[in-house]
């Protein structure tokens, strides 16, 4: 699971070939012990738990980034090379 991008402690990858679990673009994030799985289209966590303030600031990057998240989301569906996306500043 490829990471792509750290910001805040918070770190967001996205899986190759993962849309059979949730049927949707998503991403997970990582934050201390917490784990979540997020939609790209707005952000919501689809599974897992994220602390508010952590979830806050993951929603404004999408915000910011989300037709960079869709392109990388069909990039990880054909097994190809994922890029960066720049951090939440």
């Amino acid at each position: 699971m490829p990471t792509i991008s750290m910001f805040y402690g918070i770190l967001v990858a996205l899986m190759y070939e993962d849309n059979d679990r949730h049927h949707l673009p998503h991403f997970h994030v990582r934050y201390q012990n917490f784990k979540a799985s997020i939609a790209i289209e707005d952000g919501r966590i689809l599974a897992g738990s994220i602390p508010p303030r952590q979830l806050k600031l993951v929603q404004a990057w999408v915000e910011l980034h989300q037709d960079d998240l869709l392109a990388n989301w069909t990039l990880a569906l054909n097994g190809e090379e994922l890029f960066r996306i720049a951090p939440l500043q």
